[in-house]
């Protein structure tokens, strides 16, 4: 029998952008990182093709989960661009992003695969980017590999990720939320659905279909300790020192 593992990534950036459902004039972000979307990162990593389902298909049975350290803010831009050839002006466009976001997100699955995963993660074939090419990751997303628990546990236990000066503003701050996929023994009754399960990042036949998702709370971890990436120098302190000074 197959030994399961949990594999869980650090999502941080100034930018993010995680589309369930886009028209072209009008792309849309998620209020937190897709299945899709973190499937498709780890397929870039590992170097796999956008038309081999092939491989890409045990990479989107892995059981998936994401927990919302930091919220962020939802912007629009507006895109304008020309035909490469006529030079004619393309239609104006809607793009939707998530600012200074952090999430955890975790796939559970055999422990062979996510080791490679992991290891790929680490020298990926193709740079991993928050949802779209124009939104790479602030560090890297790797957080380690946890043998013989489940993915419930893991995202209970993980240390807080968010950064130092959001959690200075939220000392009180008791709970975070948690999106995951149901385990196989349980009931999908009062979960939701969401048209973001890959079968197939072929370029001309993209297809999506639904996955159960289920909402729930966990207490906020103890954060990283001295040393983490949150608590390295945040140019931003003066500014929070100030504005204590001025309440």
């Amino acid at each position: 029998m197959s030994r399961t593992s949990v594999l869980v990534l650090r999502l941080a950036g100034p930018l993010q952008s995680w589309g369930a459902s886009s028209r072209f004039t009008r792309r849309t972000t998620e209020s937190a990182p897709t299945k899709s979307g973190v499937v498709g990162l780890l397929a870039a990593a590992a170097g796999v093709e956008r038309g081999d389902d092939t491989r890409l298909a045990p990479l989107a049975a892995l059981r998936f989960g994401i927990r919302i350290d930091q919220p962020g803010t939802r912007i629009r831009d507006f895109h304008t661009a020309h035909h490469s050839v006529t030079g004619a002006s393309m239609p104006l466009s809607e793009r939707f992003y998530l600012a200074d976001a952090v999430f955890v997100a975790a796939v559970e699955g055999d422990h062979t695969l996510l080791t490679g995963l992991r290891d790929a993660l680490r020298v990926p074939a193709y740079p991993p980017y928050l949802g779209r090419r124009s939104c790479p990751p602030s560090e890297p997303v790797d957080l380690g590999l946890f043998e013989d628990v489940g993915l419930e546990d893991v995202l209970a236990g993980v240390p807080w990720q968010a950064a130092a000066w959001y959690r200075r503003r939220q000392r009180t701050q008791q709970t975070l939320t948690v999106l995951r996929e149901t385990a196989p023994d349980e009931s999908a009754a009062a979960a939701d659905v969401l048209r973001d399960q890959p079968v197939s990042f072929d370029a001309a036949h993209r297809r999506h279909t639904l996955r159960t998702v289920v909402t729930a709370v966990v207490p906020t971890p103890i954060p990283a300790g001295p040393g983490s990436t949150q608590d390295t120098h945040d140019p931003f302190a003066a500014l929070d020192v100030l504005e204590d000074e001025s309440a």
